[in-house]
């Protein structure tokens, strides 16, 4: 429901990438802006970049010319703070420093009036705790936006303990009026976003360490076979290694050890060589002097010629799927008795020990419940991983074990390739990749939602527009299953060991009620 905003314009301190972006969606959305920074002309080159920013939305057809020149128009730069005196908000986008962002919101106190709000862009300091000391607690609130501002069309609301309704109502109002989707969330490590979000890397640096494949191989099956836009180790890259890992220590700090978070030792090493990312020129991958790294990803694969039966065992979506673009692909799926099979892929939860009927030729099996070594027990089985929406994938992943054939690997390539589907051979494992990543990220989605941090609704549309992930994750457990989930967690835990792979009460809960 819509609030009425007092009169005034809004401060914003800092003008960096955020303050300024930040400045620009406001300006954009009709609010006046102040906008002040400590460093001497900072303010004034930001409304600059901002009128560049702005006008090439008008070359794109975005803004008209006059809409532009009126965004600009409400961008007034301050010499002072003493300017924000009345300011009805005022957003920070200052370092990320606890000391430096309560001095800067008691300073505030004493130049605007008791009824200005004060809201942190802070991504990972607590809300209650920059509150801690600033007259009138209750009007501090977060308003955490994402990096670039103009193009993440999120912010979330984050509540103090101490911050009032009318706050976090003006807080949510501004932006509505900045066209910013607003989420709550409660004060906590990374909110909600950042934290839901945290397995993303943590998974594929664990996956690296343990050598199931090096980290252009993972970032490919991440795009490729869950159409994420960027992979893990490419999103470290750009973000910095240094940052994420200076990010990964203050989480395990403020969750007091938890071993979701714990922090891997790869990018220590890293650092300590200098390879900082993309900023340094070298961090996972090497980059060239026109920022080059890697290889363009493949083109749709090719549908190979199809022909004889397959079996496909399993009643989830995921074996739905798989029978479905069988049938398309020109094979006959579960045929009678007798007719000999080019392969079974086993879709189940196939757990140690269940008899695999190898009589009918080739068997694959789907690892989620196990990995191949524990499902195979050293018999020619093939492993695989795919998560539905299978439709919208592009690859799946194929292991191999002790026992494998050179020639049963090659026969279940070629079943995949002839539904449409790119191969990526990793190493064994519950999950393989991509289902150990998302797995792990639907956990923490799962534990957030469980503690409180937000609801079901936000955490999906969170991750899309806060992350540009291809799906909410909360949909993404309805599509898989909490069984399946479960089942690949577990699987982890018992090859792994520790509590890192505990499963959340909510998801097990699931489980146990059939849901």
């Amino acid at each position: 429901m819509a609030v009425e905003l007092p009169d005034g314009p809004i401060g914003v301190v800092g003008a960096g990438t955020m303050g300024a972006g930040i400045a620009q969606v406001a300006a954009v959305g009709g609010l006046d802006v102040k906008l002040f920074d400590v460093a001497e002309g900072a303010a004034v080159a930001a409304r600059g970049r901002i009128t560049s920013y702005l006008q090439r939305s008008v070359a794109r057809g975005l803004l008209t010319d006059a809409q532009a020149g009126a965004a600009v128009s409400r961008i007034e730069t301050a010499g002072s703070i003493e300017e924000f005196d009345n300011c009805f908000l005022v957003i920070e986008a200052v370092a990320e420093r606890l000391d430096v962002k309560q001095g800067l919101f008691t300073k505030l106190a004493d130049i605007c009036s008791p009824d200005t709000v004060f809201a942190t862009n802070t991504s990972s300091l607590p809300v209650t705790a920059i509150a801690a000391g600033v007259p009138q607690q209750e009007r501090v609130v977060g308003m955490h936006f994402f990096n670039p501002v103009p193009l993440m069309r999120l912010v979330e609301v984050i509540a103090g303990m101490n911050s009032s309704e009318q706050a976090l109502a003006i807080a949510r109002e501004v932006g509505s009026r900045m066209d910013r989707q607003s989420i709550d969330a409660s004060d906590g490590p990374g909110f909600l976003v950042n934290r839901v979000s945290r397995p993303f890397l943590l998974e594929a640096q664990q996956l690296l360490s343990e050598g199931l494949a090096d980290a252009e191989t993972i970032d490919r099956v991440v795009r490729l076979g869950g159409g994420f836009r960027m992979g893990p180790f490419e999103l470290s890259d750009l973000v910095g290694v240094d940052v994420g890992y200076d990010i990964a220590k203050s989480f395990y700090a403020l969750g007091h050890g938890e071993p979701r978070w714990r922090p891997s030792g790869i990018p220590a090493q890293m650092i300590a060589a200098g390879r900082l990312g993309r900023k340094s020129a070298r961090g996972y991958y090497e980059y060239a002097e026109n920022g080059s790294y890697r290889a363009d990803d493949p083109g749709p694969q090719m549908v190979e010629s199809a022909s004889g039966a397959v079996d496909v065992i399993g009643e989830t979506q995921l074996a739905h799927e798989l029978r479905r673009l069988a049938e398309a692909a020109g094979y006959a799926v579960s045929a009678p008795a007798g007719v000999p099979r080019e392969i079974t892929i086993d879709a189940r939860l196939v757990t140690a020990g269940r008899d695999i009927d190898l009589s009918r030729g080739p068997v694959a099996v789907l690892c989620a419940g196990n990995s191949l070594a524990a499902a195979a027990r050293g018999r020619n089985i093939a492993g695989f991983h795919c998560l539905p929406p299978l439709g919208e994938a592009r690859a799946v992943e194929i292991t191999r074990g002790s026992g494998t054939t050179e020639e049963t690997l090659t026969i279940t390539r070629h079943f995949f390739h002839a539904i449409g589907k790119h191969v990526i051979e990793v190493g064994d494992g519950p999950g393989l990749v991509l289902g150990r990543i998302v797995c792990q990220l639907i956990n923490e989605a799962s534990f957030a939602l469980q503690e409180g941090v937000g609801s079901a609704e936000d955490i999906d549309k969170g991750v899309q527009l806060g992350l540009n992930y291809p799906r909410g994750l909360m949909a993404w457990r309805d599509a898989i299953g909490s069984a399946q989930i479960v089942s690949t967690l577990d699987a982890l835990q018992r090859e792994i060991g520790g509590d890192r792979y505990r499963a959340a009460s909510a998801l097990r809960r699931a489980v146990l009620e059939g849901r």
